[in-house]
């Protein structure tokens, strides 16, 4: 479910944009946003069957990312995920 290529441009620029527009954009298809009626943000602790096992990969992936900005270690050998 991948949707931000190298070639589409993004309004935010920061670190770790992709992974975060990926994540919300599988969270608002989710159950939850559409039939639940709740925000990403309340979806996003739920454990239950309603939010798919690729957003669950999708936020441990953004969890990475900006771990990886403050690692002092990733600075020499990049951040992790996209």
């Amino acid at each position: 479910m991948m949707r931000y290529e190298g070639n589409e441009k993004l309004a935010d620029e920061t670190a770790c944009a992709r992974v975060r527009a990926d994540l919300k954009m599988c969270l608002l298809e989710s159950d939850c946003c559409k039939k639940e009626h709740k925000l990403p943000r309340e979806c996003l602790g739920r454990s239950d069957a309603t939010v798919p096992d690729e957003c669950r990969a999708l936020r441990t992936t953004f969890f990475e990312c900006k771990r990886s900005l403050l690692d002092n270690r990733q600075r020499f050998r990049g951040r992790k995920g996209y």
